[in-house]
């Protein structure tokens, strides 16, 4: 096991096609995966396993849940074998005591949400991967707080990746805006910017900004960010932005790192996100993406 302090990062995952396309998004993922010594496992908590409790995956071989609608069949081919670890499952229910974290033997398994940006970041799937529910039933500051109880797993060798959106408003997509932001969208992320770059202590009080309501209309892809932003807490230290940008005018692309020896490489594609189905064919907030 390699016992070198590993980085942790939260990703802007956006639409589930990132997984099959080339961006500057998808080239940001891809460098931050190879810019790391070869992990002991990934921990992700994904926007997309948004249950009533708190569970980690604890399965030998977790299989690749394709939890979104109106896509094409190339997306739902897509498979990532990657091995589980339940020993390494065990031990994070007792890192975090006396927060209670279950053992989920077979009910989960890897979402859209973390293999959209592991096939990019960590393309051979052949380090383990658990996932840490997200528990609807808790307020913001639960999440912070239970992201700095992860902290000691980053000595033993586990990345931690958070996928969510900072801003993620499916119902006021413009698919006319490819790469750009409403104005309240920007307002908001720059804020996010803020905080995760100068005092990740204080993102709990985004909850406060005056376009949170309309930024984030549901919780689960915004509360990965706090995981982060506690990581970050437990070191001491802040985030740098690994990438940034906007699509469909009402999701942020903006991804955060916490450690790691150098910044990785500049994305070299176009910027430009995946896109959502056309909503002749579903419409967004019907995709779960």
């Amino acid at each position: 096991m390699d016992t070198d302090v590993m980085p942790a990062a939260f990703l802007g995952h956006g639409s589930p096609m990132n997984a099959l396309d080339h961006n500057g998004y998808t080239d940001a993922w891809r460098a931050f995966g190879s810019s790391l010594p070869r992990p002991r496992a990934i921990l992700a908590i994904s926007a997309h396993w948004y249950i009533n409790a708190s569970a980690v995956t604890a399965m030998d071989r977790p299989k690749t849940i394709h939890d979104f609608y109106g896509f094409p069949d190339a997306l739902f081919a897509v498979q990532y074998p990657a091995p589980g670890d339940p020993d390494l499952a065990a031990e994070i229910t007792e890192i975090v005591k006396p927060t209670w974290v279950g053992l989920d033997r077979d009910s989960w398994g890897i979402d859209h949400g973390t293999w959209s940006l592991l096939v990019h970041a960590f393309p051979d799937a052949d380090i383990p991967v658990l996932q840490l529910s997200i528990n609807a039933e808790k307020p913001f500051d639960y999440h912070f707080e239970l992201g700095a109880k992860l902290a000691p797993l980053r000595a033993q060798g586990v990345v931690i990746i958070a996928s969510g959106n900072v801003v993620h408003n499916l119902g006021l997509v413009d698919p006319r805006q490819t790469e750009t932001g409403f104005d309240w969208a920007q307002r908001f992320n720059e804020a996010a910017r803020e905080y995760m770059t100068a005092s990740p202590a204080d993102a709990v009080g985004l909850r406060d900004h005056p376009d949170f309501s309309r930024s984030v209309p549901t919780s689960e892809h915004f509360i990965p960010l706090l995981y982060l932003a506690g990581l970050a807490e437990a070191a001491g230290s802040t985030t740098d932005v690994l990438v940034d940008g906007y699509t469909y005018g009402s999701l942020s692309m903006a991804a955060y790192t916490l450690g790691g020896a150098s910044r990785p490489a500049r994305a070299t594609s176009p910027p430009s996100a995946a896109p959502l189905p056309s909503p002749d064919v579903v419409p967004p907030d019907d995709t779960n993406a």
